[in-house]
């Protein structure tokens, strides 16, 4: 039996000659097949917006990837059980139940999608073709390596904990019917997303005004690239290489911070001075409605809100950390949850994926087709300021620079100094900014930090994992599902401990 990988692999490149109409498509649909082989840039660029749809999917970035990260962290906490995703915030996830399978097969469809074009593009240009598709190319392998990013980090250990350890398969090329594949090491793993940023860096389009970023809203630039190139490199611990590449972006002016009074606004915006990586989602495709990532984190029972969702809200330990200042700006996409009460307001819900308190969404006619903010600035300049701190010799005025620029958006906060300075300072400060945007788990993890969960609040009753966790417990990387492991024998002794019994 053909393996899960090999099986999308070998699907994308029969679907690229096999199914109809596909140049004829709109520009914003999936990529899936094609009565032809890709002739020019236009073509290949149909193929890239079909990319960015399967990202925005809800298998992906669309939902189930930022849910695993905000749900696991300990920022987030159930207001009661036996709700849609709950099985994450408990850790209920095994080989044969909850193991989140659909970000395996997505990541590895979209690798495959990825792989096919790049080797259709090599046939072009080795039978004489003058297109430049050089920028193809650039946010291809750009993409491939944000995919495994993600994959190696939801199935490996940290890269500072154990890098020899499996990471996932690494798949460069369409492969054969008769492939094996097997987990490379998470160094192995971290290596090839290295290699693909750095060979995509040349190749794909820098911005250099408005108009030409514009032009790369819902794509991957140069700037996308080195952003995700300074998130690889915090991850690895390599703070020189993270603080180099973030202080690029930084650098780049058409990129700029929300001021105190539009920050909360900028969420019922699309595009805005703070996206650097940004998927769309339309009413038409991929509006996952009752079922998306904002309505998760929604009210039950909001005045005009018809969606009955409201799984996830605020834990008790980060309205504490938000509420150190009662002015601090980020509270302006929050408001009163399932459990607050007259007497006793509790402004828990998160309102980021839904555009506004208002149920505004961001421009598109509804409130669930909100586009997904894969890279923003803020997230860029904390990267920046831990880089400062963290590396060999620490640059500590950097380090404040650019950690003030986000503190002051809790005004009443003292600004950091240089003797004042310190992660956990940093740590607050992306917890608060980047609630709901599929950090928290993975900043906890890399920290070597413990999470203790808000179980009280619900009165939860877990038999999966205790109260407070660390890297240690098996169940902080998920399992390969048994399907992959069934369907391919060579990855079949390598499952991670503590799933097979």
């Amino acid at each position: 039996m053909k393996n899960k990988i090999l099986a999308s692999c070998l699907f994308v490149a029969l679907t690229f000659s096999s199914c109809s109409d596909f140049l004829d498509v709109k520009p914003t649909n999936s990529a899936d097949a094609s009565t032809q082989t890709i002739t020019t840039v236009a073509d290949a660029t149909v193929i890239i917006r079909g990319l960015m749809s399967k990202m925005a999917s809800g298998s992906y970035y669309g939902r189930n990837f930022p849910l695993y990260a905000d749900t696991k962290g300990g920022d987030y906490t159930i207001t009661s059980q036996g709700r849609g995703y709950d099985y994450l915030y408990v850790f209920n996830h095994s080989e044969t139940a909850n193991n989140y399978s659909s970000i395996w097969s997505q990541g590895y469809n979209c690798i495959a999608h990825i792989n096919d074009l790049l080797v259709q593009i090599e046939k072009l240009k080795a039978a004489g073709s003058i297109e430049n598709f050089d920028p193809i190319i650039g946010q291809a392998i750009t993409a491939r390596a944000l995919i495994y990013f993600d994959l190696v980090r939801l199935y490996g250990k940290p890269f500072n904990m154990d890098k020899n350890s499996f990471g996932v398969p690494i798949t460069l090329t369409p492969i054969t019917s008769d492939a094996k594949l097997t987990r490379s090491s998470v160094n192995e793993v971290y290596m090839q997303i290295l290699k693909d940023l750095k060979d995509a860096e040349p190749l794909i389009t820098k911005p250099t005004n408005v108009s030409t970023l514009a032009n790369t809203n819902g794509f991957l630039n140069y700037f996308g690239n080195k952003a995700i190139q300074a998130r690889v490199y915090l991850y690895m611990e390599d703070f020189d290489n993270a603080l180099a590449a973030a202080e690029e972006v930084i650098a780049f002016n058409q990129y700029k911070l929300y001021t105190n009074d539009t920050w909360a606004s900028s969420w019922s915006k699309q595009f805005g001075s703070e996206s650097v990586f940004e998927l769309a989602i339309y009413p038409n495709e991929g509006d996952l409605g009752n079922s998306s990532l904002g309505a998760y984190t929604r009210r039950r029972g909001h005045p005009n809100n018809t969606i009955a969702a409201g799984y996830f809200t605020s834990s008790t330990p980060f309205l504490a950390r938000l509420n150190e200042d009662t002015q601090d700006v980020r509270k302006g996409i929050m408001t009163t949850d399932e459990v607050s009460t007259t007497a006793n307001p509790r402004h828990g819900a998160i309102y980021k994926y839904s555009g506004s308190v208002g149920l505004d969404g961001d421009g598109k006619g509804n409130s669930t087709a909100v586009n997904i903010k894969v890279i923003r600035l803020s997230e860029v300049y904390l990267t920046a300021a831990e880089a400062a701190l963290r590396k060999t010799s620490p640059d500590l005025t950097k380090a404040v620079n650019y950690l003030n620029q986000i503190r002051k958006r809790s005004p009443n906060l003292a600004v950091a100094t240089n003797a004042t300075i310190n992660l956990d300072m940093i740590a607050s400060e992306r917890s608060k900014e980047l609630i709901g945007e599929g950090h928290r788990f993975f900043d906890m993890m890399r920290w070597n930090k413990s999470i203790t969960y808000d179980d009280a609040l619900a009165s939860v009753s877990t038999i999966h994992r205790t109260a407070t966790i660390d890297r240690t417990f098996f169940k902080t990387i998920l399992p390969i599902p048994l399907a992959e492991i069934n369907a391919n024998r060579e990855i079949f002794s390598q499952q991670n401990p503590g799933y097979r019994n």
